[in-house]
């Protein structure tokens, strides 16, 4: 499983765990929905500077939560990186 896949399905799996809709998480985080759906879809990494609320409010480890968004960022600059030396 990639580091996207991986910190998407944990994201999700947590704001179940913690009985919470998308629409409460982007309450409590003061941003949209869609922000939210982004993150548990893959299409978006949660920043840097939201992991410790995020953490506290999923109810899993905040070093958890960074390490998780670190690979997973990564991934995705190795994956840009790749994709524009094979461009050129």
């Amino acid at each position: 499983m990639s580091a996207k896949e991986k910190l998407k399905q944990e994201l999700l799996n947590a704001r179940i765990s913690a009985n919470l809709r998308q629409q409460d998480v982007a309450r409590l985080l003061d941003c949209s929905t869609q922000f939210i759906s982004n993150w548990e879809r893959g299409r978006a990494i949660p920043p840097i500077s939201a992991v410790r609320t995020v953490a506290q409010i999923y109810h899993i480890s905040d070093d958890f939560l960074f390490e998780l968004i670190l690979e997973a960022t990564i991934e995705l600059l190795s994956e840009n990186l790749l994709k524009q030396f094979n461009e050129s």
